[in-house]
């Protein structure tokens, strides 16, 4: 039997002209600055990003970690969205090597924060207070049906950011998948954002890498960051090669994975004992519920896996489903008729 595996757009495989890239790739030693290929990846990053320098690092974990430690001092208080993917699923890493304290807010269902949220959010100086030194973003938003955060949204974060002498930070690790639903450029939505971090092995099909892009000075501090958490990295061209082709060839695709969530999410829809507001789905997450009680999530998760689909569960009867490059309409649609027959 045939698997469709929508459990992330993180198993998606290399293409056949990045593994060509990564096995002809010149290379050097990152920690001397020497290797060529990862810092063209570098500079090429800064630039659609609209910062002045770009740093590789193996993930969009220690990407955001980097990011959090040179932005907050140990001490300092960052405030995150309650659904974020730092605050979730990231180990605590802030808190545990950095000494940041996380101040959570409520994300709305569409990911955004409301604005007078974030502002009441802030601490007045006072002794007994962590000093506020950060607000972070995430774009698109995972637990929020992978939904994109506007440009103006983005901005009017900015602003307040800078009113009140904040850093704002972006976890963009879908960011293209943003910038192509919106129909803008990833530099418009990083353009707010003293740091941006963003994921060259989801959508964009690479193997591994993220990159954070920022200032120069920014950069420089955030590189030292990423040797103290073991992230200096050696001959790293082999994989920043990939990382090229996939900046290059990769982002434009990603409204099929767009169009493949679209359809499933309405075909599931017709399925009287599923929840989903199709019309909510903007980029390539998809998350459902089981309105029946008659089913066991557990049960339904391996009954469903029994007719070829494989799903992840976030939650109690809470599912996640993520198209990605290996995904085919036809497969969608066969993603249909695996939940409807796992009723059956």
């Amino acid at each position: 039997m045939e698997i469709v595996d929508l459990r992330s757009d993180t198993i998606t495989h290399p293409t056949d002209k990045m593994r060509y890239a990564m096995a002809n790739a010149k290379v050097g030693d990152d920690v001397f600055g020497e290797d060529s290929t990862v810092n063209e990846l570098e500079k090429k990053s800064a630039e659609c990003t609209g910062k002045e320098a770009g740093l590789f690092v193996p993930s969009g974990t220690m990407g955001n970690l980097v990011s959090l430690l040179t932005h907050c001092p140990r001490g300092g208080e960052m405030i995150v969205g309650d659904q974020s993917h730092i605050l979730l699923n990231e180990v605590g890493g802030a808190s545990a090597l950095g000494g940041i304290h996380p101040r959570t807010v409520a994300n709305n269902p569409d990911g955004t924060i409301d604005i007078s949220v974030l502002e009441q959010a802030i601490r007045p100086k006072d002794l007994h207070y962590p000093p506020t030194s950060l607000i972070a973003l995430e774009n698109t938003h995972n637990y929020c049906q992978g939904t994109p955060l506007t440009v103006e949204y983005s901005q009017s974060v900015g602003d307040l950011a800078r009113a009140h002498g904040l850093a704002l930070h972006l976890d963009g690790a879908r960011l293209f998948n943003a910038a192509i639903a919106l129909k803008v450029s990833a530099k418009d939505l990083s353009t707010p954002f003293d740091s941006v971090m963003f994921c060259l092995s989801k959508g964009l099909s690479a193997p591994v890498g993220s990159l954070v892009c920022g200032s120069g000075a920014f950069i420089r501090q955030a590189r030292k960051y990423r040797k103290m958490v073991g992230g200096g990295m050696r001959q790293s061209g082999i994989l920043a090669a990939a990382g090229l082709v996939a900046l290059e060839t990769m982002s434009e695709r990603l409204i099929d994975d767009h169009s493949n969530a679209q359809t499933f999410a309405l075909g599931i829809s017709q399925i009287s004992e599923i929840e989903i507001d199709p019309t909510s789905i903007k980029t390539n997450i998809v998350f459902f519920k089981l309105r029946t009680s008659d089913l066991k999530p557990e049960i339904f998760l391996r009954k469903v896996e029994e007719q070829g689909l494989r799903i992840l569960m976030m939650a109690e009867g809470v599912f996640r489903a993520v198209f990605h490059r290996g995904i085919s309409k036809e497969q969608a649609e066969e993603a249909i008729l695996a939940i409807k027959n796992s009723f059956v």
